[in-house]
């Protein structure tokens, strides 16, 4: 009886310590199985804005800034008394200048002339900048009917839009004929029965010669700087000789052409010269 009771409780005990040993097992492999973690959103990385290339600049920074011009006849301060008349003398000719930009202003009294401030000479940026200004009429001893003392600078100075000579193509106003080549001017009589006359082109390499006939926006020559055994600034000189009636008969003369190349200019910039 006794030795059944000792049996007993050792298989008793025998158990009680399988149960034990079973348990920390399962128990350690729970502690130490992880939890899964919340998937979390993937942060993309931050863009770095490009580098700048010096001197690159926007396409919108490249565009070329409003056209502006000042007023008939409103010359440079201290440059002579200007001619107000507004009269657009050739209403429908193409401005002489193949492309756009161009700058009107004055060679004598602007930035780098022989009456104006020195600056950085005549290819100061002042100088390739709007607003246009009127100069026919600006002091000069030649003889200019339409002008207010009957002298006066006979056409209007225009700028290409670089200060770099033969390389900016000038063109004719309105269809019609070389009719005249001089030493630093190309004479262009329209069938319209007017006179252009282009000033200081590239004489050595023009696309002209005289009895040529010519078409609204051919090309004549190339703006420079010649003017006969000297040099001028980098500039097209640009002239209209019309016939005008005076009262007491007409009169073949030099009017101004600011209010024609205003509106050129302005069909030139809307892509229909």
């Amino acid at each position: 009886m006794m030795d059944s009771f000792i049996r007993v409780g050792s298989l008793v005990i025998m158990i009680g310590l399988v149960w034990a040993l079973y348990a920390g097992i399962v128990g350690e492999e729970t502690a130490s199985s992880p939890t899964p973690e919340a998937p979390t959103e993937e942060t993309p990385p931050e863009e770095t804005p490009p580098e700048e290339t010096p001197g690159e600049q926007a396409d919108e920074d490249l565009a070329e800034p409003d056209f502006a011009f000042r007023p008939t006849g409103e010359l440079q301060a201290g440059s002579g008394t200007g001619q107000t008349d507004g009269t657009v003398w050739a209403p429908a000719m193409r401005f002489p200048l193949e492309s756009a930009p161009a700058y009107l202003n004055s060679q004598v009294y602007g930035v780098g002339g022989s009456q104006g401030p020195s600056g950085n000479g005549q290819c100061d940026t002042r100088n390739y900048a709007y607003p246009w200004r009127d100069n026919f009429c600006e002091t000069r001893s030649h003889n200019t009917l339409m002008c207010p003392a009957a002298v006066g600078h006979q056409g209007q100075d225009i700028r290409p839009a670089t200060c770099k000579k033969a390389v900016h193509w000038a063109v004719a106003a309105e269809d019609g004929r070389i009719t005249n080549i001089g030493t630093y001017t190309v004479f262009l009589t329209a069938d319209s029965g007017r006179l252009f006359r282009y000033l200081h082109l590239d004489m050595g390499r023009l696309n002209v010669i005289v009895g040529q006939e010519v078409k609204r926006g051919d090309r004549i020559g190339l703006v420079s700087n010649d003017f006969g055994s000297t040099v001028t600034t980098i500039h097209l000189h640009f002239e209209i000789k019309e016939a005008i009636d005076t009262g007491e008969g007409q009169v073949f003369t030099f009017v101004s052409p600011y209010t024609s190349l205003v509106e050129a200019y302005e069909r030139l910039r809307a892509g229909n010269p």
